[in-house]
C-alpha cells in the first residue's frame, strides 16, 4: 500500500463490495463490533461479522462474562462457503482463543484476493489483556506476514517483536525502527498508533513501496476504551473508500480526538467509552471526499 489510493476491488459493477470483520461482540462498553460495523460501512461497503467471542461488558471493567465461539465458527464460516459468498477484505480484531488464529489464516487462504487490515488487539499500557495468554500472543505473530496493513499499538508491537514495552514516548528513530521491524516480520504495511510526544499523539506509517511517515493530533487529557477500534475503522473506512494510508490515518487520529471530546460531555463516558454516533457525518464525508 502505498501513498497512492487504494483501488477498491468489485464484484461487479451492481454490487457492493464486502468486508469480512472478525472481531468480539460487547454487550456494554463501546467497542469491537459495536463500532466497526457502522464505521466501516460509512465507506459504502457491506461489513459482515465473524464474531469472536460474545462478551458482556468491555474487559476494562469488572466483572465482565465472556463466551468463547471457537467451536461455532467451523459451523459459521461453512455455511459462508456453501453460499458462496466471496469478500473484498478482512478486517481482524480481538480474537477469543489461540485456536482461532489457524481459523482466520485458513479463512486468509480462502480468500487470497481479499485486502487484509489486520489490528492485533491483544493489549494497552505495557499489558496484555486479561483474556490474551502467552500462547495466543505467541500465536498472535503467525498472522502478522498476511497483513496488507497492520495497526496496533506500541504495546501490541512490542509483544509481536518479542522485545520490551517501549512505553508510548518514542522518538522518530525508535518508532520508525519498530515500524521496519514489523515489516520485516512481513507486515506489507504498518500503522503504529498512540505514540506521545509533546501535546500531539503521533501514528507513525509505513510501507514497503513509500517513504515512513508520521500523522499527528493533539492529546485528550481523557482516555476512553474503544478508541483504538474506533482509530483502525475509520482508518479501515478511509482505505475503501480510496484514500491513501497516510491521508486515511491522519483523519482517524482526528476523528478519534473529535469522538473524546464529544464523549466527556456525557454522564458515564469513563464506563460506556467512546461515543461516535452523532459524529458519524464526518467519515462520511471524507469518504465521499
Amino acid at each position: 500500500m502505498s501513498s497512492e489510493k487504494f483501488n477498491l476491488p468489485q464484484i461487479n459493477k451492481n454490487d457492493q463490495s464486502r468486508i469480512a470483520a472478525i472481531h468480539d461482540l460487547c454487550g456494554y462498553g463501546n467497542c469491537s463490533l459495536a463500532i466497526v460495523m457502522p464505521i466501516v460501512s460509512c465507506a459504502g461497503v457491506d461489513v459482515l461479522p465473524i464474531p469472536t467471542s460474545l462478551v458482556s461488558a468491555q474487559t476494562n471493567l469488572s466483572p465482565f462474562a465472556f463466551l468463547d465461539t471457537t467451536s461455532f465458527l467451523p459451523e459459521y464460516l461453512s455455511t459462508w462457503q456453501e453460499l458462496n459468498i466471496k469478500v473484498d477484505g478482512v478486517y481482524t480484531g480481538f480474537l477469543g482463543s489461540s485456536e482461532q488464529i489457524s481459523l482466520i489464516k485458513d479463512y486468509f487462504e480462502k480468500n487470497p484476493k481479499a485486502y487484509r487490515i489486520i489490528d492485533p488487539v491483544m493489549g494497552d499500557h505495557g499489558k496484555a489483556y486479561p483474556t490474551y495468554t502467552e500462547e495466543m500472543c505467541e500465536a498472535m505473530k503467525e498472522l502478522v506476514p498476511y497483513a496488507d496493513v497492520l495497526v496496533p499499538n506500541t504495546t501490541e508491537a512490542s509483544i509481536l517483536l518479542g522485545i520490551d514495552y517501549p512505553g508510548d514516548e518514542l522518538s522518530k528513530e525508535q518508532t520508525k525502527e519498530i515500524v521496519d521491524a514489523l515489516m520485516d516480520m512481513g507486515a506489507k504495511s504498518v500503522v503504529l498508533k498512540g505514540i506521545r510526544r509533546g501535546d500531539a499523539i503521533y501514528n507513525a506509517v509505513g510501507a514497503k513501496d513509500m517513504e515512513y511517515c508520521e500523522v499527528s493530533n493533539p492529546i485528550h487529557k481523557t482516555a476512553l476504551h474503544g478508541t483504538g477500534d474506533l482509530f483502525a475503522s475509520a482508518l479501515t473506512a478511509g482505505l475503501y473508500s480510496g484514500h491513501s494510508l497516510k491521508d486515511s490515518a491522519d483523519f482517524a487520529g482526528n476523528f478519534v480526538y473529535d469522538c473524546i471530546e464529544y464523549s466527556v460531555n456525557l454522564d458515564g463516558h469513563l464506563m460506556r467509552g467512546v461515543s461516535f454516533e452523532p459524529l458519524m457525518n464526518k467519515v462520511i464525508e471524507f469518504c465521499n471526499s
